[in-house]
């Protein structure tokens, strides 16, 4: 069966085509540039995602050239995992724009594709109405609104067209080739032996490994194209405070890696996000044939690769 997946040269994206490949699916992946204008990890992702994936260079989704794919093309599956991103965290984030970028050209995209028997969209646990937590569950951010509305824009066409919609929320995911964010914070305390110091502990959020994601994520278009009708998907894992997550990294990385990993929980002040936002779906490792211990394996051999090497 063919996958078109967008969004494959991301964190998650590349680890998502990765599963779709191992389970047997043939994976086309549009990127929105060429290839070589991918650097560092963005760019080791798209090296990697060589191996198992179609590439298609500067195909942005809902372009003429995006078009033209979906035409010439069978696609049993389009598995939108592409979204508008740039500065996600500001509150200057252009929302309205994002939502005309993530769904352009989208009642095209789905009158055109051939035999597309159906869609499944990536969203977000910061999007309004989505995990439990904090009430009233608003948008996190005008990101998350931006995800919101896509989300709303897509079950109209999908509807309107009888096609197949999975919706499939993502919280937290953390593990190799992610951009530099917590993680990385982390190591690049550790590496250096400092302390790493943690801001917001008293935020309940839902950290979740990218490889137990990627096989949920297999897992659902293998479901969903076998018809079961899967609506909606909310991959759960470790649900708890970020200063119980950090002192998790810090176990397993310090039994790894021989580093004291010190970490240092300061009071939290401000609260600028929703206390507590988490997935509900919790996933049955052993059917997905997913290791716990492993996954903590292989991301301390990457982070000794990336950050203990020299």
């Amino acid at each position: 069966m063919n996958i078109l997946l967008t969004g494959a040269n991301s964190f998650t994206g590349m680890w998502f085509a990765e599963s779709l490949a191992a389970a047997g699916y043939r994976v086309v992946a549009p990127l929105q540039r060429a290839a070589k204008d991918y650097t560092g990890t963005r760019g080791s992702r798209v090296e990697r995602l060589g191996k198992v994936a179609e590439i298609v260079e500067a195909c942005p989704f809902g372009s003429d050239d995006f078009l033209s794919l979906v035409q010439n093309n069978t696609f049993d599956a389009i598995c939108h995992h592409a979204a508008q991103m740039t500065d996600y965290k500001s509150l200057s984030f252009d929302a309205t724009a994002a939502v005309c970028e993530n769904t352009r050209n989208l009642s095209k995209i789905l009158e055109n594709t051939r035999n597309l028997r159906a869609v499944i969209l990536t969203g977000s646990v910061f999007e309004a109405d989505e995990g439990i937590g904090t009430e009233p569950r608003e948008a996190f951010s005008p990101y998350g609104l931006s995800k919101t509305l896509t989300g709303s824009v897509f079950r109209y066409w999908c509807g309107h067209l009888k096609i197949p919609l999975t919706r499939f929320i993502i919280p937290n995911p953390f593990g190799p080739y992610e951009e530099q964010r917590f993680g990385h914070y982390l190591m690049s305390c550790w590496a250096k032996k400092q302390t790493a110091t943690v801001k917001t502990p008293d935020y309940i959020r839902d950290n979740i490994p990218v490889s137990l994601l990627a096989k949920i994520y297999a897992d659902t278009v293998k479901r969903t194209l076998n018809n079961e009708k899967i609506v909606h998907i909310a991959p759960s894992f470790y649900a708890e405070s970020q200063s119980t997550f950090t002192q998790r990294m810090a176990r397993e990385m310090t039994t790894r890696l021989s580093l004291p990993c010190a970490v240092e929980l300061l009071p939290q002040t401000e609260f600028i996000e929703p206390l507590a936002r988490v997935n509900t779906d919790r996933p049955d490792t052993v059917r997905l044939g997913w290791d716990e211990r492993t996954a903590w394996d292989n991301l301390a051999d990457y982070y000794r690769e990336t950050y203990l090497s020299s």
